[in-house]
């Protein structure tokens, strides 16, 4: 069992269903609380516009059906290791009215792969008055609300209050850099379909605040400085150094007294894994609820769990810290374990998981995309950027889609939305 439709969750059941699940060796069961899968690094994107959900989200159901496992909807709130039993909580739909009730699902093997989610770390304000791009429908209450506020300030006849069309963006990451580019240039195109009263170089004001000395602290220096050079070339207000200490629904309080005005707040500093996590059975967690796993990617205190992505603490051997949340290592960690679960059906031992390092990619929109390339092939770190660096950043996806899809399908599905690009608006108009 597979809890956690997410990048590598679904990799991992798409993998082992055409395999095990083909044969009838095993039975591959995915969990997941939504009805689609979406690739998370795309939440940015959609938010801004820039690209419309419904052409992105992958049916479960039909997943599964094409790849041999089954899905079951639901969100894992509990677990019986002594029986086996996964704890799934009831589900609802739109009106409150239960969907499906509490159940209970066995297992001899389970996989966790619940991702991860924004750590406000108990900021006041923060749940009522700030969006994180965790999910699907947060990206979408953004995107409403950024259109709205548009509207409505283009349809007012009075002066704009002083937070109107203000957008702060709390995190410097890559989530809150990119977010930051797409909204540059979407809110300009938003404004050119008929928004004639609202002068995006006047009104629309965009601040990425980061509590640590640079954006980007998790990647070289150097691209963190490009980023940086671009955004301020774009008008957007840096600020680093400066943590947040309060939000409120005019505006956002750091530290130091400063008080910035905003109408919309966005929440990308920080995540941990799901609170549920951290009680579960007596399953060891670290401070921020992952599942501490070993090199074979089973938890420390049961063999039969295992745990990938963003929800697991993996070590890093040669290095003081664990693996990094990141896509590329959870599509490692979902390669890895495609292989290694069905050598523990026969009885054979596993192997250890080792994560490469292929370096990070930025993509800033259409103005640019800065990286780095890592690798013993490559004698050390390449620095890349512009159209190069874009095509990098384009592909991870494309190599998402081939991993659920296999080749004629992701270039297909390529092609249709190329072509479906030039015939709809280059921005997201509700």
């Amino acid at each position: 069992m597979i809890v956690g439709g997410g990048a590598g969750g679904l990799e991992l059941a798409t993998r082992l269903g055409d395999t095990l699940g083909r044969r009838g060796r095993a039975r591959v069961t995915l969990v997941d609380r939504a009805r689609t899968h979406l690739w998370k690094p795309l939440l940015h994107e959609f938010a801004a516009g820039s690209m419309d959900l419904d052409h992105h989200a992958l049916s479960y159901l039909a997943q599964a059906r094409w790849h041999h496992f089954r899905f079951q909807r639901g969100s894992m709130d509990g677990l019986d290791r002594a029986r086996r039993i996964v704890l799934v909580a009831p589900t609802f739909d739109e009106d409150g009215r239960e969907l499906i009730p509490r159940r209970e699902i066995p297992y001899d093997t389970l996989v966790i792969a619940v991702g991860s989610h924004t750590n406000d770390f108990g900021t006041p304000g923060a749940r009522e008055h700030a969006i994180s791009l965790d999910m699907p429908e947060q990206a979408e209450l953004f995107h409403r609300r950024m259109i709205n506020a548009c509207i409505r300030a283009n349809a007012q006849v009075t002066p704009l209050r002083p937070e109107q069309l203000k957008v702060a963006i709390i995190g410097a990451g890559a989530t809150g850099v990119e977010l930051a580019a797409e909204l540059h240039k979407t809110t300009r195109e938003l404004v050119a379909y008929g928004l004639d009263k609202i002068n995006p170089e006047k009104d629309v004001q965009l601040t990425l605040i980061e509590a640590a000395p640079r954006i980007l602290p998790a990647v070289p220096e150097r691209l963190s400085k490009a980023a940086e050079e671009l955004l301020r070339g774009l008008n957007v207000h840096v600020l680093t150094g400066e943590r947040v200490t309060e939000i409120a629904a005019d505006g956002v309080k750091t530290a130091t007294g400063k008080k910035i005005p905003a109408e919309l707040t966005v929440w990308a500093a920080g995540i941990k894994a799901p609170d549920f996590l951290k009680d579960l059975d007596g399953i060891e967690t670290n401070r921020m609820n992952q599942v501490v796993v070993g090199e074979t990617l089973q938890s420390t205190r049961d063999p039969d769990i295992f745990a990938m992505g963003d929800c697991a603490s993996c070590p890093w051997p040669r290095h003081d810290r664990p693996v990094p949340p990141t896509a590329q290592a959870a599509h490692q960690q979902a390669t890895h374990l495609a292989r290694m679960l069905p050598r523990r059906l026969a009885g054979e031992p596993l192997k250890p998981w080792r994560y490469r390092d292929f370096g990070s990619l930025v993509s800033l929109g259409e103005y640019s995309t800065v990286g780095s390339l890592m690798g013993a092939l490559l004698g050390g770190t390449i620095f890349i950027e512009g159209l190069f660096a874009r095509l990098m950043y384009v592909s991870l996806y494309r190599m998402h889609v081939y991993a659920l899809h296999g080749f004629s399908k992701m270039l297909f599905d390529t092609l249709a939305k190329l072509i479906t690009r030039r015939t709809e608006p280059r921005v997201k108009l509700h």
